[in-house]
């Protein structure tokens, strides 16, 4: 049973065709898809919808609502010396799902302290969504656009609402910025984590980023957190101005 938290926001997130890669399949040049998008992509949709350094975005569900399926696409790619090469992308196509996410305070910006206020947040964010997104939406990759928008979540028939159970193998779950590192050996760094997905009746409950053991993140190198002053700037370098009479 998923915990819905106070601050809980569920949206719909559809497009034509999506690329969350599957690291191991990139060491050549060519792309493949993971079957279903990683709490990372999700993160991302979610950043693109609204974010602020003063809050993390915790994804907690996400519902498959399509049938799973792919496509591969010859595509002419830059190579290093200025030349061309062709490469092979594997895309999901028609692609359509339903998602739960909750926001915590970033404990590594005390000097955001006096933003912390929940009601704000939770009402720009819901907003937000309804206006499909601050900035444009990517599923996995930019030649993959999206679109979002406001859903009940559970609600409407799925493709695998009748799958008792689908396990879809040991996935890349998502980065750990310096910045919100909550181990002190992970402080410092960027990290990465990993995860084993299992699907039940079409929904993939995520492990929060803190639940990942140790034997599945790995430190990748040092990263520096970059500091906010009091004139605060927000995700797009516009000075910070009162979102809550600007949105209404």
């Amino acid at each position: 049973m998923i915990k819905v938290e106070r601050n809980t926001i569920e949206f719909l997130v559809n497009g034509g065709r999506a690329l969350f890669s599957d690291p191991v399949t990139r060491v050549g040049g060519e792309k493949t898809s993971y079957y279903v998008p990683t709490y990372e992509a999700l993160k991302g949709i979610l950043a693109s919808v609204y974010w602020k350094p003063t809050l993390i975005w915790i994804i907690d569900a996400v519902r498959v609502m399509n049938v799973i399926q792919t496509a591969s696409e010859g595509i002419r790619t830059k190579n290093y010396d200025g030349g061309n090469d062709l490469s092979i992308y594997t895309y999901l196509k028609d692609v359509c799902y339903q998602v739960r996410a909750h926001f915590v305070w970033n404990e590594n910006r005390p000097e955001l302290i006096d933003d912390r206020n929940e009601h704000k947040h939770h009402n720009i964010a819901r907003r937000m969504i309804e206006r499909g997104g601050r900035r444009d939406v990517f599923l996995g990759a930019r030649e993959c656009q999206g679109q979002v928008e406001p859903c009940v979540f559970g609600e409407g028939q799925g493709a695998y609402d009748n799958v008792s159970e689908l396990s879809l193998g040991y996935m890349f779950h998502g980065f750990t910025y310096a910045d919100e590192a909550v181990s002190d050996a992970e402080k410092g760094h960027m990290s990465v984590r990993f995860h084993h997905v299992v699907m039940k009746k079409g929904i993939i409950e995520f492990p929060h980023p803190e639940e990942i053991p140790d034997k599945d993140r790995r430190i990748l190198h040092k990263m520096a957190i970059k500091p906010f002053g009091g004139d605060l700037e927000n995700f797009w370098g516009i000075k910070e101005f009162d979102l809550e009479d600007v949105d209404q």
